[in-house]
């Protein structure tokens, strides 16, 4: 019982360290900064997270429990191997894109939350449709890596997994709870530094075990099971595709990488820390592939674990906390779970973050409550926190399928939010109508394409359609992305055409989205510089960072004034 005992007390010192990180971050932003700030400070830390914070937090959102474990258990899993483990690339190529293409934009308006664009341009009722599946995607994915970090957890040092949930998700909604995004990206510091630490520290042990075959060997013969590098069969290139697309492209329109975009301190610091936070996912995921690689090279009935492996057992994903207890001393296994479990909280706490920061600003305040002061807004966030918090871990340990949820979620986001983001940001003209058809063409597309993890069945069988699987072959995930993004151009140009040509009389825009153009509820870009609904602070010089000391000048976005002055819907509202 002192293995147990001894786990324990380390996984207490762990999270007394984390919380005692973010209280620290609370305090230390709240006797920075102005009263009248706190509502931008607890959503985009002010507006002056500098390049070593930013860096780690922004990878650290993305290296969570999912992308530690996922990695390594495609890694393991026979038939599958390092061939199919598409995170490490896909999420740090989404990085890049998200860097050089949708960064700039997003921070050089000034935007607060990832919804802003939509409510701008579209209104609040679309702002509304969009926060549904962002706001899924964000509470199944930190209710997915409770349920991963309790499961972890009870492995190691054999406790309650109920207990282990509650207790993580306690903290992490604790400290983001008093300190906003600032706690978020200081715990992520630490939180990075344990999960690279704990894990190069755990692959030497493991490695060395004499149960293990020589990992060099067994990536390309079969030894206890079949090569660990993987191979993608011919049948199943185009499944490998879209699911790559969908890491790919789908991991653009988080809110919680968005907010970190809205944080840098200017637009070029945002594209900067993009590259720097891909560069950083592709290293943090090399210490799991190699526990992938050592777990598929173990003789595992020279070990304690039982007479066959984890993948007969049903336990293919937890490979990596069951190669950190049998292959490892038991005094670096405790390592180990202290970086799983900082994988796990540190996208846990920015989930919970992001949902409460759509909430409280996109629909409380610019949907229902205008005039809200800034100690209304704050407190509201404080609260949503704190529901969505418990929500996401009744969701861990009640739903049973929770993970599938989130992979519904995923194509959701992947799906709907990705094709209204391009259409919003880079092609002129489209409007409320295009949006909605494009919102329910994809949702229709998708959900009838099946989705095995719910035991939802396909209504549509496309090419290549597996029947003794049961699997789409198919990529239909990214034809429902396309479907969405040309029927919100195309609808959105046919209605502009209706009334621009009279056709169809201006009492027919009932969603003032066209003739209306300048109206309250479309909110456009003059609408958004004038009114007090959305502040643009990018607009203000932006204060002094606290957290580096690359440059103590305030930062004026040039670009942005600019393109409000040059903007002819601008000229147009002023002229009238």
């Amino acid at each position: 019982m002192a293995f147990h005992v001894a786990g324990l007390i380390a996984i207490i010192v762990f999270y007394l360290a984390i919380l005692f990180v973010g209280i620290w971050a609370a305090w230390k932003t709240k006797n920075s900064g102005s009263d009248g700030d706190r509502r931008e400070a607890i959503i985009v830390g002010g507006r002056d997270i500098g390049l070593l914070v930013g860096g780690f937090t922004m990878t650290a959102t993305w290296v969570g429990g999912g992308y530690i474990n996922g990695t390594a258990e495609a890694v393991y899993v026979p038939g599958y191997g390092l061939a199919w483990a598409q995170a490490p690339i896909g999420y740090a190529l989404s990085l890049v894109v998200g860097g050089l293409f949708f960064a700039k934009p997003m921070r050089s308006k000034g935007y607060v939350t990832m919804l802003d664009p939509f409510q701008q341009i579209y209104g609040k009722r679309m702002g509304g449709l969009i926060f549904i599946p962002a706001l899924m995607g964000e509470m199944f994915w930190a209710a997915a890596i409770f349920s991963a970090l309790g499961a972890t957890i009870s492995v190691i040092i054999d406790i309650n997994i109920n207990i282990s949930v509650a207790v993580s998700a306690l903290i992490a909604t604790l400290y983001t709870l008093v300190g906003g995004l600032y706690s978020v990206a200081y715990t992520d510091v630490v939180q990075l530094f344990c999960i690279f630490l704990g894990l190069w520290i755990s692959v030497p042990f493991a490695m060395s075990h004499p149960a293990v075959t020589d990992i060099g060997y067994t990536a390309v013969h079969s030894v206890f099971q079949e090569p660990w590098l993987g191979t993608i069969k011919k049948p199943e290139i185009y499944k490998w595709i879209d699911n790559f697309l969908l890491l790919t492209l789908g991991g653009i329109p988080w809110q919680a990488y968005f907010q970190r975009v809205l944080s840098s301190s200017s637009a070029t610091y945002a594209q900067v820390l993009s590259l720097l936070a891909a560069f950083g996912c592709l290293v943090m995921a090399v210490p799991a592939i190699l526990i992938g690689a050592i777990g598929a090279s173990t003789d595992w009935n020279q070990t304690d674990y039982g007479n066959s492996d984890p993948k007969n057992n049903y336990e293919a994903d937890m490979i990596l906390p069951i190669v950190l207890q049998y292959l490892c001393p038991v005094y670096i296994s405790f390592f180990g779970l202290g970086a799983v479990s900082a994988a796990v909280m540190s996208s846990a706490d920015s989930s919970i973050l992001s949902a409460s920061s759509m909430f409280a600003r996109n629909i409380y305040q610019l949907s229902f409550r205008q005039s809200a002061s800034d100690k209304e807004i704050v407190w509201v966030m404080r609260i949503t926190i704190f529901v969505f918090g418990a929500a996401a871990t009744a969701m861990a340990l009640l739903t049973q399928s929770v993970y599938g949820l989130w992979y519904l979620s995923s194509d959701l986001v992947y799906i709907i939010i990705f094709p209204q983001l391009l259409c919003v940001l880079f092609i002129k003209g489209t409007n409320t109508y295009g949006a909605i058809a494009g919102y329910l063409f994809g949702v229709l597309l998708r959900i009838t394409g099946g989705e095995p993890y719910l035991h939802l069945q396909p209504l549509i069988f496309y090419p290549g359609w597996d029947q003794e699987q049961q699997m789409q072959r198919f990529p239909f995930k990214t034809l429902a992305m396309l479907t969405s993004f040309f029927t919100n151009i195309g609808v959105s140009y046919l209605a502009k055409y209706l009334f621009e040509s009279g056709t169809l009389t201006p009492k027919f825009d009932f969603l003032d989205a066209v003739v209306a153009k300048y109206s309250k509820e479309n909110m456009d870009k003059a609408t958004l510089v004038k009114s007090d609904n959305i502040v643009l602070n990018e607009l203000a010089p932006v204060n002094p960072r606290h957290s580096l000391t690359l440059s103590t000048t305030t930062f004026t976005n040039k670009q942005a004034f600019s393109d409000i002055d040059s903007s002819p819907d601008v000229s147009a509202a002023e002229d009238n």
